[in-house]
C-alpha cells in the first residue's frame, strides 16, 4: 500500500468528518445486526484477548490420597478426629449437623463398626442411639459388656462420620474416600477384636457383602480377628434373626476373654 503524507492524510480525515464520520474504526468489526449480548462478548474478547487463548485447566484432587495422607499424619485418636473434622472433600459434611466420630471407651477390647449415622446420630453426634442403639446396648449387656462399662468396655464408630441425606445408602466413592480414616481409627484404637455390623461395614473393610452368609465367621481386618454380625436395625425388622445374633455374641465373648 502506497504511503500517504501528513497533509494528504489530514485532508482525507477532514473530508470523512464532513461526510458524518465521528468515531474511529475499532479492532473488531461491528455487526450492526447483532444482538446486544453478542456485541458485549465481542467487546470483552477484544479487550481481554489473553482470556481466550485456550481452555482453562482445572486441577483434579485425589480425595482418597488426601484422606490417606491426613489419616496417617494423625498419631492419636484426638488428632484423627481433628483431621476428619478439617477434611473438606466429602460432600456429606455440608449437609450434616454433627460429625459422628465414636462412643464408648477408647482402648476397649471390642471395637464395633457400624454403617452411617441416621437422624438420631446426626442430632447427637454419637453412633448407635435411638432404637438401634438401645438394642445394641441390650445385646452387649447380655454378655456383660457395654460402652460405659469400665470393666468390660466396647468402643463404637461408623464407616462414615456424616449422615447421608434422607438416610440413603452410602455411595461407593464416599466409602472409599473415608476408608483411610477408618483404617487409621482401627490402628489407633487397637482393639482385640472387631465387630462389623451390617453389609456396609463388611463391604468397606472386607470388600464383601451378604451379611446372612458372612455372619458368624471369624475373618481378619487390619490384623484383627473380625466378626460380621447382623445390624441391630435388621434385627428390629427381623426378630427371628436374634437367635443367630445371640450365637455370635457368645462367640465374641469367648474369643475376647481367652
Amino acid at each position: 500500500m502506497e504511503s500517504v503524507d501528513f497533509h494528504t492524510a489530514r485532508a482525507l480525515l477532514e473530508w470523512q468528518i464532513e461526510l458524518g464520520a465521528d468515531e474511529c474504526i475499532g479492532d473488531v468489526a461491528v455487526d450492526r445486526y447483532a444482538l446486544p449480548e453478542k456485541l458485549a462478548k465481542l467487546n470483552q474478547q477484544a479487550a481481554k484477548p489473553h482470556l481466550t487463548r485456550g481452555p482453562v485447566k482445572t486441577i483434579e484432587r485425589d480425595a482418597v490420597a488426601e484422606a490417606h495422607a491426613a489419616a496417617q499424619a494423625a498419631d492419636t485418636l484426638e488428632a484423627l478426629q481433628e483431621a476428619m473434622t478439617a477434611f473438606e472433600l466429602c460432600d456429606l459434611k455440608r449437609g450434616a449437623r454433627n460429625m459422628v466420630f465414636s462412643d464408648g471407651i477408647a482402648g476397649a477390647p471390642v471395637m464395633i463398626v457400624g454403617e452411617a449415622p441416621v437422624r438420631d446420630e446426626d442430632r447427637t453426634g454419637r453412633p448407635f442411639v435411638g432404637a438401634s442403639g438401645q438394642l445394641l446396648d441390650r445385646m452387649f449387656s447380655a454378655i456383660d459388656m457395654g460402652r460405659d462399662r469400665k470393666d468390660a468396655p466396647v468402643y463404637i464408630t461408623n464407616i462414615l462420620p456424616w449422615r447421608p441425606p434422607h438416610n440413603r445408602d452410602p455411595k461407593p466413592e464416599e466409602v472409599a474416600m473415608m476408608k483411610p480414616f477408618l483404617e487409621r481409627h482401627i490402628q489407633l484404637a487397637n482393639p482385640k477384636a472387631l465387630v462389623l455390623m451390617g453389609n456396609w461395614a463388611c463391604q468397606s473393610l472386607l470388600g464383601k457383602r451378604g451379611i446372612a452368609r458372612l455372619r458368624g465367621q471369624w475373618l481378619e481386618v487390619s490384623g484383627k480377628p473380625t466378626l460380621p454380625m447382623f445390624h441391630p436395625a435388621y434385627l428390629l425388622r427381623n426378630p427371628d434373626a436374634k437367635r443367630d445374633a445371640w450365637a455370635d455374641l457368645l462367640s465374641l465373648k469367648a474369643a475376647v476373654r481367652k
